[in-house]
């Protein structure tokens, strides 16, 4: 009985059984899903399911590097996430920046800031396409009928240029909420007092930002641009659903996988999307918090 007892006494005896049900559930979901993914990424994997797998060691990596598509398609998600994380940011600072203050109505502007972030994408996604309709939209309407900038409707989303701006500036739009919300949180948390003391010292609002709030906010943004990067370098749905002219990433893969259905070349795309992705991350956390380890 002494060494029951003494079992359950045991603090972190009792904090991994509280956490083991979470534990088992991350293995079950995440952990075996990862292993299996490497190891078919070695195999040749054929669609029916009774079928065996044949070996063939790095022939998907090989193939997935001398495939010019791929690195089309490398090009073409980099871009598109560096322009996404990099305004929808920016974006986000400045409207915090602007609203960390009190005035009336600001429930309501907050309200209204977020909604694009919590409306499900599906609906923000037919939306837009509503909007650039060639024939009923409203935004080839003011651009033929009302400024007579264009002699017909402009093909929005079937034009590659044009298909990878819009993309953008919807992600931008949708995203931007989230770094709000996030710098909005923690510059309500900053001391005012040390506001007072650097007005009294003649600091300027842009001194003021870098001698007060950027500190406070560095770890934020960290993270912010850390899983803003993530969440766009993998994304699909957006832009499977607005264009077929955008060919990033998410849709690489996911063709690759579905449409040919060589899920062996598909597993290796993703590894190696990993350990890039991975090593853009603790880069960008190496020299944004270089000044903080110093």
């Amino acid at each position: 009985m002494s060494k029951v007892k003494k079992f359950w006494e045991n603090q972190n005896t009792f904090a991994y059984l509280l956490l083991a049900p979470s534990i088992i559930l991350l293995v079950v979901l995440i952990g075996y899903p990862m292993v299996y993914n490497l190891i078919i990424s070695f195999q040749d994997v054929p669609v029916n399911p009774m079928m065996p797998s044949v070996f063939v060691g790095i022939s998907n990596y090989k193939d997935v590097l001398a495939d010019k598509e791929f690195y089309s398609s490398v090009a073409i998600t980099v871009g598109y996430t560096f322009v996404v994380v990099v305004l929808s940011t920016v974006l986000g600072l400045a409207a915090a920046c602007f609203l960390n203050r009190d005035f009336k109505g600001k429930k309501l502007v907050n309200a209204l800031i977020i909604l694009s972030y919590v409306v499900p994408s599906v609906c923000l996604i037919f939306c837009w396409r509503y909007m650039f309709n060639n024939i009923y939209g409203i935004i080839n309407y003011f651009v033929v009928h009302v400024f007579h900038l264009a002699d017909s409707a402009p093909l929005w989303f079937d034009n590659p240029s044009s298909a990878f701006i819009l993309v953008c500036l919807f992600n931008i739009w949708r995203c931007f909420p989230y770094a709000y919300m996030s710098f909005i949180a923690i510059m309500t948390s900053i001391d005012k007092s040390l506001y007072e003391a650097a007005e009294i010292d003649g600091a300027s609002k842009w001194e003021k930002f870098k001698a007060v709030t950027f500190p406070a906010i560095k770890p934020t943004m960290v993270t912010v641009v850390s899983l803003r990067m993530i969440w766009t370098f993998y994304i699909y749905a957006e832009v499977k659903l607005l264009t077929s002219q955008v060919d990033v990433l998410g849709v690489y893969l996911y063709d690759m996988a579905f449409a040919t259905h060589d899920f062996g070349k598909a597993a290796a795309i993703s590894l190696i999307l990993f350990v890039f992705i991975f090593a853009c991350v603790m880069l960008i956390r190496k020299v944004v918090l270089k000044t903080d380890e110093d």
